[in-house]
């Protein structure tokens, strides 16, 4: 008789542990709140998520286990107020809690939920995954590629080890967020980067969470102390309109105007290839208005050379330059180890190098081949 092949649903469903993030109820139900849709869900159903589930009247979740390990520069997160030149080790787990048609990272995130997605993850611990941001250099450790909030028992166990040695450590998040997992986070946490997709809650809706969701998510870890950044990727004929934009970046304003914004550039994937690229002009029209709303810091991505001045950090007191960029490359940090305007002295917000010496500084344009991503074996 063949072998039976294990279907990549039972796969993942051998790498879980209970969870902590939920609670129980009557009838062998349980609601989770790892994200904001806390879903009700009954014995032997999943969540939205899909790699949430309920086994007699016990929520079983993600563990053990990366379906991507990479070491690679902390601007690419995007962050670019942490420890400007460091790597972050990054990995990612499978499953999300939305579902955008123009995910890039849609074969992780839609695993069980799309046939044509799913990678088959690697078994690890936590120690091991430290060691190899340990080995890589890394200064930081995050977690991304799919939706950690809906792995995050897995990711705390990560950071537990990790701030053993004194490495930062984050989220790139949609930030469908709830009180409790931004509790439960946050001992170990200390960097946020949440992705503020439109400000259309038809269109959000669209994409798998209410409009209000995100916003109550972004107000709740600035509010718990979490170095935030956030980012809006602006896709054509969907949130690019100068009103939204406005809109964006003054509700961002209103919360503080020291978070900074990255505003990137749109390419066609997945699901969403009617349209084009976004164009530099576009996005250099949204950084003037992020900047006539009052916000400090205002940067453009995945356009290297073509954003004039916002890949770079200036004082917004004084106009100095602060921090120069090309790409993911650091060409001067001008930031003093105090954290202040070298020139004024005011205070810059972010996370920044305890000795200037220390942030890694390139040479030349060809130290780019230094700094692309690599893939960590493990």
């Amino acid at each position: 008789m063949a072998e039976k092949v294990m279907t990549l649903a039972e796969y993942l469903d051998s790498m879980t542990v209970p969870g902590e993030l939920y609670e129980k109820l009557d009838d062998n139900k349980v609601r989770c709140y790892a994200c904001a849709h806390r879903c009700l869900i009954k014995d032997g159903r999943r969540g939205v998520c899909q790699v949430r589930f309920n086994k007699g009247g016990v929520l079983y979740v993600p563990f053990g286990y990366a379906a991507g390990i990479q070491s690679d520069p902390i601007e690419k997160k995007p962050f670019f107020h942490v420890l400007p030149g460091a790597d972050a080790l990054t990995f990612g787990m499978l499953g999300c809690d939305m579902h955008c048609e123009y995910c890039q990272n849609w074969l992780t995130s839609q695993a069980l939920r799309d046939p044509a997605a799913g990678t088959l993850p690697t078994p690890i611990t936590a120690e091991d995954m430290v060691g190899l941001a340990l080995k890589a250099g890394a200064k930081a450790v995050v977690s991304s590629y799919n939706e950690p909030l809906i792995t995050s028992e897995w990711a705390v166990a990560v950071f537990k080890e990790a701030r053993k040695h004194d490495l930062i450590c984050g989220y790139v998040s949609n930030g469908n967020a709830t009180p409790e997992v931004l509790d439960y986070l946050r001992p170990w946490a200390q960097i946020y980067k949440i992705d503020l997709k439109t400000m259309n809650d038809k269109n959000y809706r669209r994409l798998g969470a209410p409009l209000q969701h995100i916003l109550d998510g972004i107000k709740m870890v600035y509010e718990r102390g979490f170095w935030l950044e956030i980012v809006t990727l602006l896709v054509p004929q969907f949130n690019d309109s100068e009103a939204e934009i406005r809109e964006t970046a003054e509700f961002i304003a209103s919360i503080s105007p020291d978070i900074p914004w990255h505003i990137t550039a749109f390419h066609p994937d997945y699901k969403m290839t009617d349209r084009g690229p976004t164009q530099a002009r576009k996005l250099l029209r949204a950084a003037e208005i992020g900047k006539e709303a009052g916000l400090h810091f205002v940067y453009l991505g995945n356009l290297p050379g073509q954003v004039k001045e916002f890949e770079n950090t200036y004082c917004p007191h004084c106009g100095e330059l602060l921090v120069e960029r090309h790409g993911y490359l650091i060409t001067a940090y001008r930031i003093t180890d105090q954290g202040t305007c070298p020139k004024c002295g005011a205070a810059i917000p972010g996370v920044w190098h305890k000795r200037a010496a220390d942030a890694p500084v390139a040479r030349g344009l060809t130290d780019w081949y230094t700094r692309r991503p690599r893939v960590v074996r493990f």
